[in-house]
C-alpha cells in the first residue's frame, strides 16, 4: 500500500503541475474535523485528506485594484482574477478527483468559488483552511490564506480524499505580526484586525454580511465591475516581490 500511495502522490503532484498549478499541498483534516462537519452540516465527513491546488493572480492585474472605479479596470479583475483562474481550478481538481476514483479511493471537488451556505456566507468547505493545514501558508487578518512569497494573491480549490496520503505539511505560524494594513483599507471596515485563533469563530475577526452588502450595492449598479479586493492588493506579503518590479 505504501508503494500505491507513494506513486499515486507523485501522480497527483505531477498532473497538478502540468495543469498549470502553483501550489499543491496535502492536509490531514482529523485536527478540524469538527469544524469541517460543522460548515458542511456533515455532507463532509469520511474524508480524512484534503489536497489543496492554488495557481497565483498576475501581479499587473491585481495593482490596478486601486482603480476599480474605472470600468476596464474592474472588468478585467473579474475576468482574469476570478472567471478565467476558477475555470482553471475547477478543471484541476476534476481530474484530480478522477484519478483518485480510478485507484478506488473517495475524491470530492469543492469548486475554487462556490457558495454553500447563504445566510453565514460560506462554502461547502473552506478552502484556505486546507491550505493552511497542508503547509501552505498562515490565515491572516484578512480572513485570506496568506502565502510567503505571493501574500494572498491566490486562488484555491480542493480535493478531500479518503486515500491516506502524506501531509505536505503542518500549519504554518501567522506572520502578520502588528500589521493592520487590510483592516485599514477596508472601505467599510469589515476587517476588525484580530490575528486568526483556529478556533474562534470567523466573527470575531471578520464581518462577512458587511463585505457582501458592500459588494451587493456595487452589483445593483453594475454586476460587472462589482469587485473590491483592497485586502488583497494591499497586503505586504504580495506587494514584496521583484518579478514585476523595474530595473
Amino acid at each position: 500500500m505504501d508503494k500505491i500511495l507513494s506513486d499515486l502522490t507523485r501522480q497527483l503532484y505531477d498532473t497538478a503541475m502540468a495543469m498549470g498549478a502553483d501550489y499543491y499541498g496535502v492536509a490531514d483534516l482529523t485536527p478540524v474535523d469538527a469544524v469541517v462537519r460543522d460548515q458542511s452540516c456533515d455532507i463532509l465527513s469520511g474524508y480524512p485528506r484534503s489536497i489543496s491546488v492554488g495557481i497565483g493572480l498576475l501581479h499587473p492585474i491585481v495593482d490596478g485594484l486601486p482603480n476599480r472605479n474605472q470600468r476596464r479596470v474592474a472588468v478585467n479583475y473579474a475576468h482574469h482574477g476570478y472567471g478565467v483562474i476558477n475555470q482553471r481550478l475547477d478543471l484541476l481538481i476534476s481530474t484530480l478527483a478522477s484519478r483518485l476514483q480510478k485507484r478506488g479511493f473517495k475524491a470530492f471537488p469543492i469548486a475554487a468559488s462556490q457558495r454553500a451556505d447563504k445566510e453565514r456566507i460560506c462554502g461547502l468547505f473552506s478552502h484556505k483552511l486546507g491550505a493552511h493545514m497542508a503547509g501552505l501558508g498562515w490565515i491572516g487578518k484578512n480572513c485570506l490564506l496568506i502565502t510567503p512569497d505571493m501574500g494572498p494573491r491566490v486562488r484555491w480549490a480542493t480535493v478531500l480524499t479518503n486515500a491516506d496520503l502524506p501531509p505536505s505539511g503542518g500549519p504554518m505560524k501567522e506572520r502578520c505580526g502588528d500589521c493592520r494594513a487590510c483592516a485599514d483599507i477596508c472601505p467599510v471596515k469589515a476587517i476588525k484586525g484580530r490575528t486568526f485563533v483556529r478556533n474562534e469563530s470567523r466573527e470575531f475577526r471578520f464581518d462577512a454580511g458587511k463585505c457582501d452588502r458592500y459588494l451587493s450595492w456595487m452589483s445593483e449598479k453594475d454586476e460587472q465591475t462589482a469587485v473590491c479586493g483592497m485586502c488583497l492588493y494591499t497586503c505586504p506579503y504580495g506587494r514584496k516581490r521583484t518579478n514585476t518590479e523595474p530595473g
